[in-house]
This record gives structure tokens, C-alpha cells and sequence, in this order.
């Protein structure tokens, strides 16, 4: 094969960098990039759109028209070669369709009204990505025609985002098909790119109705940028003029709201259209209360502070446009233009909710003038007072003001008569109480929500706004002392009646617990309360508990335990940790048989901090103790002489150990301590007010018959197992382990003067030495031990026996 010459191509590097970049637009100088505005009023949209969906409800039947697309809506042969011929032929296409087939589908249920918004939605991709570019303009034509019908009134805002986002899909799909098709700046922009702008814009331009002409040219603004660099800036006014054609002052704001939001993403240096938005709406307020309003309130049945509350969304989204990097004396003058309407609570509100917390907080005596200034019976105040809470939740107003705020707020706070507008305000509240007042005012805040919604038990729906108030004072106050001093904490928790919303607030309480003590603590306030918390927790796993939710409570609940530290103080250490000082003997008996009987199912292996590891050291050890704890429990009268034990030692025989380990064994080793211990006269320890077997038995010769015989039993047990370890060469090693702890039980609890017993002790002994594989350091140890022990009275035998145990000795 012929060799292949390399020519390198022209590279335009500046240009091609300069495409890589983000989109840029000219912004005046304190302004944030526009894609910065984009970012940020992007998300607050897509967040408040569940809000609004979820508040603004209905149950009356709704009605919608569907249009009947055909093969009409198919773009035509791009052969065509005029470019007016082209225009006339798509708005003919256009008219064809508006004269279509309809359908109109009634007495539709709210979410059925929304799945229907929503295969609308689908169809305009499903039509957009098969070249139907009409039949899509249609769709949204026919979906913006449903933002003139307020029929359905108390649904209408959570219509207007079912329908807006169709209309940003449509703006995407338009204006990323015409980007597509140019180059880097408006100047480079190609003719067809341009070409196919216009055309949008002469359809949009046809439709006959003001509201979706409006709607669907505000959906693709963005595109004005592909005509010339002030496209947009052109566009804004008149379309900010074409609004005050509507007469419906709701529609209108809505219509408005979604005008600001859509300059904001495109164009958010261009503040002027925003405040004249806002004026705007300042001049048909009082269409409010206009008689055509009135009207259609009466014949829908619906009050005046439910219609005013419909305005909230769209007036919050356009003073949260004009407030964003708005200097102070432009709100101010908004402020001002508000006072001096009539009837203001609406706007009052809606200023709270969207100008920044600290402009609100610095002038929160002037608020709370305003909101008592306020008509009661246009716009509840508790939702006043609401909105100002927020905004002192977040930023602090002076510090000489705080109380005299709190004082008047609360003084209406505590007015309201219902429940749950009564609780939905306190809740907000209680946080600017924790961060600026001490426990007794949030006390006194506790007393007066356990008031007001013990009631009737009122305090059931409410459970969402208790939770919140429960997660704000912890947010403030960790020093649990003072937490459960206040009086009416503990009643507060009481009102969690509910099993999974007390179980979820006992684990907030001890997760801040434990985040928050550094040092462990003996405070019995503290210890009682939460000891109360643990064991709502407790009490909450059954059967159908999830793992992770036990692991968890566990986990918490082992945490506290080991916060809590008394010193010195064994006896009252061992006091809080010791259940059996309850009296809880009966109890405690169905305990342990519960406990041996669960043995066989312990499973092989188990999740330690999200790793898989062998059960069998874990099971071992918890035996091990289990035996510690039998010493003080009585036999049963019905069951016989160590039933307990017995029962015990069978689960571990029949149980299913590891085929390399030893723990069985270990088990039968750690089992003679305690049955030594059971033969003693007086035993090392007991439980107040509790016999145990030294006095059930009192040294009866059958009951240390019993003990004998089971001592004997085990012990053959190990000695056959060590003559099995002993047949390999690879087993030898644990097989002196093993020895020597045999050998460490009989010299602690056996009677080595018994010469039977003394010599297994020192063959024991020379087993473990036979193979050079013990610890000489513990060997010399355990002698000088024995030394000691042999200068004791009746310890004689003791000298005699370290005679014949002999070290091993390395080469």
C-alpha cells in the first residue's frame, strides 16, 4: 500500500475555544452571571411546583380538550423554495388545524386532569421527534387555552404548573432544533437558522386568543437572540404591555409570574420589565374586589381569604424576580408602594416571603405595624405573622426589638382557633425562639402548643409540625441537663402517640445526644429521660422490623449506655446496668429459656459494621457471660437440678460449630468455673431479695452429686477431644492451648489434693509443654502462682505439685 501523506487542517482556535465556553450575555455590573440566575431560579420552580400541586387541591370534575392531531400536522416538502411561500403554507396548516377535530373529555378527577396534562406532554416530544412541528404548536396552543378557564378556581394554580411545563419543554425543543443550525455569535447566525426563527414567531404572531399567543411566545423568548443581540429586550416590554389585555386578575398574575420567570433564565440584567411587572400588579389589585371578581366567587362558593390565598404562588415568583440583587432603597420604595394600597395583606405577605431575610428582620417592628394594620377578614394574620417568623428564622433582627416581637406575635399566635393554623404558625416560631431566648420562654412556647392541641386530641394531625418543633429545639439546645429541666418537655413528647412518629422523634433525641456529650454523665434527669426515650425504642421492634431498623436503635441504645458513667461508684453503676434489681425474677426466667432456646438458630455468620464475619466468637463470648449470670438464678421446681445449664450445654453439644475450631470445647471448659461456683457454701456474688441455690439447696449432698457428675462428664468430653487433636501433627498446637486452660480451670477451681485430679493437672501440664509450643512467660507466671498459693493454710499440696511441673527448655 501506497505511503499516506499527513496535511494537517486550518485550526481557528480563538473561535473554536470560544464555542466550548458557557453561554454569556452582557450583565451590568453588580449583577450575578445569568447563568447563575438560571441555576438558582430553575430549582426554586422545580421545588415549588410539589408545593403548590400538593396545596392547591380540589374535588370538583374538571374538563379538558384534547385536540385530534392528524397527518396535517407533518411539515411540508422542504423542497419548497419562496420563503413567504413557505410561511403561508405552515400558517394555512396552521388555521387547517385550529378547525380540527376536537374532543372534550369531562367530569375528569384532579389526578386524572394531570395524566391527561401529562400524555399531552408526551405527545408534543412524540410529535416534535417525528417532524410534526405543527401538530406540536398545536398542542401547546390547545394546553395554553386552558390557562384562560378559571372555572375550577381553587385548582388554578396547580393548573398553571401542569401547563408551564409543557410550555418549557416546547421552548427547549424549539430553541435547541434552531441552535443546531447556527454558529457562535448573533452575527454569525446562518439565514436558515434565522429563517426558521421568523417562522415560529409568524405562527406564534397568528393565533387568535391574547392568553396563548402570550403564553407560547413567552415559552421560546430565548429565540429572540438568534435575530439580533437586542431581541430580547425588545420583546419583554411589549409582551410585559400585552398582560394588561386580561381581564381576570387572576390570570393575569399568573401570566405575569411566568413572564418574570421566564426574563429571569433568559435575560436577568434586564431589570426594567421586572419592576414594571411589579407595578403593574400594584394598579390591578384593586380588580380584586372588583364586582366581576365578587360574582364569580358567589357563584363558585368561595370565600375571599381562600380566593386571595390562589395569589400567593405567582406574587411570591415575581417579587422573589424583583428582590434578586435588588439594592435596598428599590425595596424599600416597593415597600412603601404596598403600604399605601388598601387591603394589603396579600402583597404584605408575599414582600416577607420573597425580599431577603435580613431587609425583612432589620425592619421587623414596621412588619408587625403593617400586619396590625392589616383586615382580619381579607387575609388571615397567623399567616402574617407565618411569613415574618420565616424570615427571622433566618437573619436576626436587633437584638433590643426581640422581645417586643415575640411578645406581639404570640399575642395573636395564641388567638387562633384552629388547630391546625394554630400549630402550622407556632411551629415556624419556635425556632426564633431557641435562637434568641433561654429554656423558659421556649417553655413557655411548649405549654401553650400542649394547650391548644390536647383538645379533642387535636394533636394527631399534627404530628409533621410537632416533629419539626422537637427537631428545632434540638437544633439549639444540646445541653441535655437544661433540655429536661424545662417542665413541659417531657409532656410534649407524650403527645407522639402515634408508635412509628415516637419511635422517629426518641431517635432524633438520641442521635443529637450523641453527637452532642462529649463526656459520659451520671445526671439523673438526664439518665431518667432518656432511659424513657430508649425504651420507647425498645418497645418498637416486633417481628416485621427491618434489620437496618433494629441495627439502628441498637446502636443508639448501646450508646447511651455506655455515656453513662458513675465513677467510682461501682454499686450504683452496677445498679443502672443490672436488670434483675428490678425484682423481675419470673420475667427473667422466661428470659433465659428464651435465650438457651434461640442458641440453634444463631446463624453462621453476621454483618459487623457492613462486613461478613464468623459468628463463633461472638456466640462464645455471649455463653461465657450467660454462664456468669446463671450463678444467682434458682432452679426451677418443676424442671429439676441445673435445668438451665443443662439446657445450655445440650444446645451446644447438638449446634453446628466451625470443622477447624474449638469453641465447643471452650464452651465445656468455661462451664466448670461455674459449676464449681455452684457447689460453694456461700457463693461470690448474689441478688438482693433473690435465693439462689446455696439457699434453695444449702449444700445438699444430691445437689453436689448433680454438680460432680456434669464436672465429670465435661471433663472427659475435653480429654476426648484432645486425644483427637493429638493424632495430627498440624493439631498439636491447639491441642497445649487447650490443655493449658484445663489446666488453668482445675488449678483455680478444683481440689488438686485429690491425687486423681492432681495428677491429670500436671499431665495437662507436660501435654502443653510436650510440643515446645507454650507461652514460657505465663508458665513462670502461673508457678510463682502456685508458690504463693502454697504458702497459704491447708496449701501444702501445692509445693509438692510444682515439684513435678517442669519448664520446657529451648535449643
Amino acid at each position: 500500500m501506497a505511503a499516506v501523506q499527513w496535511h494537517p487542517r486550518e485550526r481557528r482556535y480563538t473561535s473554536e475555544l470560544q464555542s466550548c465556553r458557557p453561554e454569556c450575555a452582557p450583565v451590568e455590573p453588580g449583577d450575578y452571571h445569568p447563568l447563575k440566575a438560571i441555576t438558582v431560579t430553575d430549582a426554586k420552580s422545580r421545588r415549588r411546583k410539589g408545593e403548590i400541586l400538593a396545596r392547591f387541591t380540589t374535588t370538583e370534575k374538571l374538563s379538558i380538550n384534547l385536540f385530534m392531531g392528524t397527518d396535517k400536522g407533518k411539515a411540508p416538502n422542504p423542497g419548497s423554495s419562496a420563503v413567504s411561500e413557505k410561511v403561508r403554507n405552515r400558517l394555512e396548516e396552521l388555521d387547517n388545524q385550529e378547525e380540527g377535530s376536537q374532543r372534550e373529555l369531562l367530569n375528569l378527577s384532579q389526578q386524572e386532569y394531570a395524566n391527561r396534562i401529562e400524555e399531552l406532554n408526551q405527545s408534543l416530544k412524540e410529535a416534535w421527534a417525528t417532524d410534526q412541528k405543527v401538530k406540536a404548536l398545536k398542542i401547546v396552543i390547545q394546553c395554553s387555552k386552558l390557562l384562560s378557564d378559571t372555572s375550577v378556581i381553587q385548582f388554578y394554580p396547580s393548573k398553571f404548573v401542569l401547563i408551564t411545563d409543557i410550555l418549557d419543554t416546547f421552548g427547549r425543543l424549539v430553541y435547541d432544533r434552531i441552535w443546531s443550525m447556527y454558529s457562535f455569535t448573533a452575527d454569525e447566525v446562518n439565514d436558515t437558522a434565522k429563517e426558521t426563527c421568523l417562522n415560529w414567531f409568524f405562527k406564534i404572531a397568528s393565533i387568535r386568543e391574547l392568553v396563548p399567543r402570550l403564553y407560547v411566545e413567552a415559552a421560546i423568548l430565548k429565540c429572540n437572540r438568534f435575530l439580533n443581540k437586542t431581541g430580547i429586550q425588545e420583546t419583554l416590554p411589549r409582551l410585559t404591555a400585552m398582560i394588561r389585555g386580561i381581564g381576570d386578575p387572576l390570570v393575569a398574575v399568573y401570566a405575569r409570574a411566568y413572564l418574570c420567570r421566564v426574563g429571569m433564565e433568559v435575560a436577568p440584567q434586564l431589570k426594567d420589565s421586572l419592576n414594571q411587572n411589579f407595578f403593574d400588579l400594584l394598579s390591578a389589585f384593586r380588580q380584586l374586589h372588583g364586582d366581576s371578581v365578587q360574582n364569580q366567587l358567589v357563584l363558585q362558593r368561595v370565600e375571599i381569604p381562600e380566593y386571595l390565598t390562589l395569589y400567593s404562588p405567582a406574587i411570591h415568583w415575581i417579587l422573589q424576580c424583583v428582590a434578586y440583587r435588588a439594592p435596598d432603597p428599590l425595596l424599600t420604595e416597593m415597600m412603601e408602594r404596598c403600604k399605601k394600597l388598601g387591603n394589603n395583606a396579600l402583597l404584605l405577605n408575599s414582600v416577607m416571603w420573597a425580599f431577603k431575610a435580613e431587609f425583612v428582620a432589620a425592619r421587623a417592628t414596621d412588619f408587625i405595624g403593617m400586619i396590625k394594620d392589616c383586615d382580619e377578614a381579607g387575609f388571615p394574620k397567623h399567616l402574617l405573622f407565618g411569613s415574618l417568623g420565616r424570615s427571622l428564622a433566618c437573619a436576626d433582627p436587633p437584638e433590643a426589638e426581640r422581645l417586643t416581637i415575640l411578645n406581639e406575635a404570640w399575642k395573636v399566635i395564641t388567638k387562633i382557633r384552629s388547630p391546625q393554623d394554630y400549630i402550622h404558625c407556632a411551629e415556624i416560631w419556635v425556632e426564633f425562639t431557641c435562637r434568641h431566648f433561654t429554656k423558659r420562654e421556649v417553655n413557655t412556647i411548649l405549654a401553650d402548643v400542649i394547650k391548644h392541641l390536647t383538645p379533642d386530641r387535636a394533636f394527631e394531625d399534627a404530628y409533621p409540625q410537632l416533629q419539626s418543633v422537637i427537631q428545632k429545639i434540638l437544633t439549639y439546645f444540646h445541653d441535655f441537663s437544661v433540655l429536661f429541666s424545662m417542665e413541659r418537655f417531657l409532656p410534649f413528647l407524650d403527645m407522639f402517640q402515634k408508635d412509628s412518629v415516637r419511635v422517629e422523634v426518641c431517635k432524633t433525641i438520641m442521635e443529637v445526644f450523641l453527637k452532642h456529650q462529649a463526656e459520659p454523665t451520671r445526671d439523673p434527669v438526664i439518665l431518667n429521660a432518656l432511659l424513657h426515650v430508649c425504651k420507647a425504642m425498645h418497645d418498637s421492634v416486633n417481628a416485621l422490623t427491618l434489620e437496618d431498623e433494629k441495627r439502628a436503635s441498637s446502636f443508639l441504645i448501646s450508646g447511651f449506655i455506655r455515656m453513662v458513667w458513675f465513677g467510682r461508684d461501682f454499686e450504683q453503676q452496677l445498679s443502672f446496668c443490672v436488670a434483675l434489681a428490678n425484682q423481675c425474677l419470673s420475667q427473667a426466667d422466661a428470659f433465659f429459656k428464651a435465650a438457651v432456646s434461640l442458641l440453634p438458630e444463631v446463624p453462621r455468620s453476621i454483618s459487623v459494621e457492613g462486613k461478613s464475619r464468623p459468628s463463633e466468637s461472638f456466640l462464645l463470648d455471649f455463653i461465657s457471660n450467660f454462664f456468669a449470670t446463671l450463678l444467682v438464678v434458682p432452679d426451677h421446681p418443676e424442671h429439676g437440678v441445673l435445668y438451665l445449664v443443662r439446657g445450655v450445654l445440650n444446645m451446644v453439644q447438638d449446634y453446628t460449630w466451625e470443622d477447624n475450631g474449638d469453641a465447643k470445647v471452650k464452651v465445656y471448659i468455661a462451664a466448670l468455673p461455674l459449676l464449681a461456683a455452684m457447689s460453694q457454701e456461700t457463693y461470690l456474688y448474689s441478688i438482693p431479695k433473690v435465693d439462689s441455690n446455696e439457699t434453695l439447696y444449702g449444700g445438699d449432698p444430691k445437689f453436689l452429686m448433680e454438680i460432680n457428675k456434669l464436672c465429670e462428664t465435661l471433663i472427659g468430653q475435653v480429654l476426648d477431644y484432645l486425644k483427637t487433636l493429638g493424632r495430627e501433627e498440624q493439631m498439636v498446637r491447639r491441642q497445649g492451648s487447650l490443655s493449658f486452660s484445663l489446666f488453668g480451670v482445675l488449678l483455680a477451681h478444683g481440689d488438686l489434693r485429690n491425687n486423681r485430679l492432681n495428677q491429670l493437672a500436671v499431665n495437662l501440664w507436660n501435654l502443653n509443654h510436650k510440643h515446645g509450643c507454650s507461652d514460657t512467660r505465663t508458665s513462670v507466671r502461673t508457678l510463682e502462682h502456685m508458690k504463693q498459693q502454697a504458702q497459704q493454710p491447708g496449701m501444702a499440696h501445692m509445693a509438692d505439685m510444682v515439684q513435678r511441673l517442669t519448664l520446657q527448655s529451648r535449643t
